[in-house]
């Protein structure tokens, strides 16, 4: 286990000893991890990262060899640096599971700690879970564009970075792919590997019949050629199916072909007759190539024949939006007992943050258990599923609806209780799981590709009256 203590930002450091020389070490700070806004086109994030911000926060400390390179900042003096080689995290973190879908302004992560622990993990927290939940929303994108196909991560070799190829595999099968071609991933996270051969091989040898005959040889059981490395129709199936046919005298029935250029939707569906014609209809075509979900829905819709998906560089790096903007704010301080409320105020109105210590519920309709709409509360409300509840949208709040027949969850669950984990970490594939089943509690609408509907997340009535309370006081 990696000790990411000093993968912080250096104001992180300097604040802390500005709280240790200003007499705030006993302050509490409440602190909410959130995004402000969805990606193009998609009204959910799927939440990740949960489990190294577990590994981060059971590994945090300062080593010896971490105080001495602090000592030679010459920013510090030596009662701070003491300080900081006794340090460990004694606080509350509260978290959405992975899987879970998120949506703006909510917390996906909320802090309770000592103010100095609670600046100090800022950095590293912000770092796994904005890039995890990234991948995994992009990845939940793709797969619901495939509508049901096998979809395997493809893109170690073009993600930005070793941990970056790792995790973000990790979090491509949390948003619903089946399988990686990254063995390390498969490794450390017990996940599927996929992977034929590329085009190198079939350059290789002397024609490409002869390096389709070779990968039969060395792989009978799972013999999937890839065909488009000289001629895809005029050469590639035919050689595949020649191939084939000598597998199938043998004993052995092929998996099938891949395409990764061209027109994948003319190649796929001339290659599939080929291979029907040719007494192969249980022959699957695998396509690469560049491919996201808009890709994937346009090809669908054009009729493509095939059956799986390989995507890697625009999923891995999320190219249409390569960071999820995930902030960390302060929301209260407790000081001599006293909680006060803290919001950040900004000209930009989608700047402004939501004060108070907080809880977030989902509502769902209770005969079909559809989600409804996020309410954020403070954290001493509780929801009477037995009484109508009235919501409204906090921005346009004559838009009102009153809930009688439904269902409430609370989505923050406890993960650390003072400085002890509490919170059993599922595995990916359980993990995976619950966010299919997430996402079968959201109307069709929330989930469409190009311009989805948008998500309700409201303020209780108490929430919302302490925000103009303090957006009054702001403006004096």
């Amino acid at each position: 286990m990696r000790n990411l203590t000093l993968m912080t930002d250096l104001y992180q450091l300097t604040m802390m000893y500005g709280y240790f020389t200003q007499g705030m070490r006993d302050d509490i700070a409440i602190f909410d991890l959130f995004f402000r806004e969805n990606r193009e086109n998609s009204a959910y994030a799927v939440a990740a990262g949960l489990e190294s911000v577990i590994e981060y926060i059971n590994n945090l400390h300062f080593s010896a060899e971490d105080i001495e390179y602090l000592r030679s900042l010459n920013l510090f003096d030596e009662d701070f640096l003491a300080y900081l080689r006794k340090m460990t995290f004694t606080g509350e973190l509260h978290a959405m599971p992975e899987g879970t879908l998120v949506f703006p302004f909510e917390p996906l992560l909320r802090v309770k700690a000592p103010i100095m622990e609670a600046q100090l993990i800022e950095t590293a927290l912000l770092t796994l879970v904005n890039h995890q939940t990234l991948i995994a929303s992009k990845a939940s994108r793709v797969v619901y564009a495939a509508n049901g196909d096998a979809v395997i991560e493809f893109g170690l070799r073009r993600a930005q970075g070793p941990d970056a190829g790792v995790y973000g595999a990790r979090a491509a099968v949390i948003g619903g792919c089946t399988g990686t071609s990254n063995v390390l991933a498969g490794q450390i996270f017990d996940i599927p590997v996929k992977g034929t051969h590329a085009h190198s091989w079939v350059m290789s040898f002397e024609d490409e019949v002869s390096a389709f005959r070779a990968y039969a040889h060395t792989f009978p059981d799972s013999c999937l050629l890839l065909v488009d490395t000289y001629d895809t129709l005029a050469s590639g199936v035919p050689n595949a199916i020649t191939v084939f046919n000598e597998l199938r005298e043998a004993g052995y029935e092929p998996m099938g072909i891949r395409l990764d250029s061209g027109d994948l939707a003319y190649l796929s569906k001339k290659a599939r007759r080929m291979l029907d014609d040719a007494g192969y209809p249980d022959a699957k075509i695998f396509a690469s190539s560049d491919l996201d979900e808009m890709v994937i829905r346009d090809l669908k819709a054009q009729g493509a024949k095939i059956d799986f998906w390989g995507v890697g560089t625009r999923m891995i790096t999320s190219s249409d939006q390569p960071a999820l903007g995930g902030v960390y704010k302060l929301s209260a301080v407790i000081r001599d007992g006293k909680m006060i409320p803290a919001m950040k105020l900004s000209d930009n109105s989608g700047k402004i943050t939501n004060p108070g210590y907080k809880k977030v519920y989902r509502l769902y309709k209770k005969k079909n258990g559809k989600a409804i709409a996020d309410l954020m509360t403070l954290f001493d409300e509780q929801i009477d599923e037995s009484k109508p509840l009235r919501i409204f949208d906090p921005g346009q709040t004559w838009k009102t609806m009153e809930l009688t027949d439904f269902t409430a969850r609370e989505l923050l669950v406890p993960v650390f209780i003072d400085g002890k984990q509490v919170y059993k970490t599922p595995d990916v594939h359980e993990i995976s799981a619950y966010a299919k089943q997430e996402l079968s509690t959201m109307w069709e609408e929330y989930k469409r590709v190009l311009n989805p509907h948008v998500y309700k997340v409201d303020l209780s009535d108490k929430l919302y009256d302490l925000k103009q309370a303090l957006l009054r006081e702001g403006r004096k």
